[in-house]
């Protein structure tokens, strides 16, 4: 264990020295500049040029930077923000933790910086930041960006008083037009036939008590933007996605003790769960009819991971795979945390967190779970948006 800490610790003053060399002067800020690498993997576009890879950055360090990777041309670029936006201070900022296409607009939330960076979709170039406190999630309907909230600092807290609420952005304006009030901590937030939903997670509240963590699906109604009612689901939420039939998906992440995470389904028409699938869901992908899925489950029991990939059949409800990696790389991924399915070629992507400090890496994989190609990424990689070509 000792020679394992001395190689990251010597991995980690190399990868210092490298940031180093290749960043210039910005008065006393540091710019990284972007860094591309072939991956020789190419395929013809329908849809979607590339995608953005976001990566969160260690908390309080501001290293939250913005990866993109081009279809057409197989080229992997990291650090594309700083680049663009050399007279941005602070860069994109502390804890990048989702990010969506929206119109001509990319939207990326910045958790710690208590803002939404909002940026030009081709380019990165920035609009403006939208300030909302401890925001999470983004999803899009209509003339509107919702953004789940905190709302309060980020402290662990089993007295935490402030509840959450969803932020109503208007995206031509840019500007939070309204709030709608919901659980402690909501995290995930996914949007179907006029109604929000949202997992609240109370994740600052539930630590050394099971029974502080919410349990519950908040349902607002789109129109009048007011919380109907709540779904009872299980502690600790904070996944939620659709199916191509507009039912959802919602993950528990259990207490880390004897409770375990589950995968849970929600009947949209009945309003409640119907089916919980015995799996660790940390994050999953939804492609035509099936869930790809990964847990990284900890426990204080065992003081250990427990990390497991799966795919289900949305329509069955059966867990049709225990394995999306087939060629014995998921051995080389110390921590996935990022995945997403390109919906033309079914290209599975991976990203792994590594030891959370030095940089990690983006996995490629095709439809039969076959390693294409791996690339270095920022620090802790995990937020996929696909860029479609808009027709003229």
């Amino acid at each position: 264990m000792k020679k394992n800490n001395k190689k990251r610790d010597i991995y980690f003053l190399i990868w210092l020295t490298l940031i180093s060399s290749l960043s210039a002067c910005r008065g006393d800020v540091e710019i990284l500049l972007s860094e591309q690498e072939d991956t020789h993997t190419t395929r013809e576009v329908v849809g979607y040029k590339g995608f953005y890879l976001l990566n969160e950055g260690n908390m309080g360090s501001n290293k939250s930077t913005l990866d993109y990777y081009d279809f057409t041309t197989g080229i992997y670029t990291r650090n594309i923000y700083a680049e663009v936006n050399p007279n941005v201070p602070k860069e994109l900022g502390d804890v990048g933790n989702d990010i969506g296409i929206y119109g001509n607009k990319l939207y990326a939330v910045i958790n710690c910086s208590n803002k939404v960076e909002v940026m030009e979709y081709n380019t990165a170039q920035r609009i403006t930041q939208i300030e909302i406190p401890n925001c999470r999630f983004i999803k899009f309907h209509g003339k509107y960006a919702y953004v789940t909230s905190y709302a309060g600092p980020v402290i662990i807290d089993p007295n935490y008083k402030q509840i959450g609420f969803v932020a109503k952005i208007d995206t031509v304006s840019l500007k939070v037009i309204d709030r709608c009030m919901v659980g402690y901590q909501p995290d995930e937030l996914e949007i179907v036939d006029g109604k929000i939903y949202v997992a609240n997670s109370g994740g600052y509240m539930g630590a050394g008590e099971t029974a502080g963590y919410e349990r519950s699906v908040s349902v607002i109604d789109i129109e009048t933007f007011t919380e109907e009612h709540r779904i009872d689901v299980a502690y600790n939420l904070e996944r939620i996605k659709a199916d191509t039939d507009g039912n959802l998906w919602v993950s528990s992440r259990g207490d880390y003790k004897g409770l375990p995470a589950r995968l849970f389904f929600i009947d949209r028409k009945k309003q409640q769960v119907t089916d919980t699938i015995p799996i660790a869901a940390t994050n999953y992908w939804i492609d035509d009819n099936l869930l790809y899925a990964y847990g990284t489950e900890w426990s204080y029991i065992t003081n250990d991971w427990a990390i497991t990939y799966n795919i289900v059949d949305t329509k069955t409800h059966k867990i049709i795979n225990s394995q999306i990696i087939t060629d014995g790389t998921e051995k080389s991924i110390e921590k996935p945390y990022g995945i997403m399915v390109d919906p033309e070629n079914k290209d599975i992507y991976i990203t792994d967190a590594g030891n959370y400090v030095t940089p990690g890496v983006l996995y490629c994989f095709d439809k039969h779970g076959k390693k294409r190609w791996s690339k270095r990424s920022g620090n802790i990689p995990g937020h996929f948006t696909l860029l479609p070509i808009y027709k003229q």
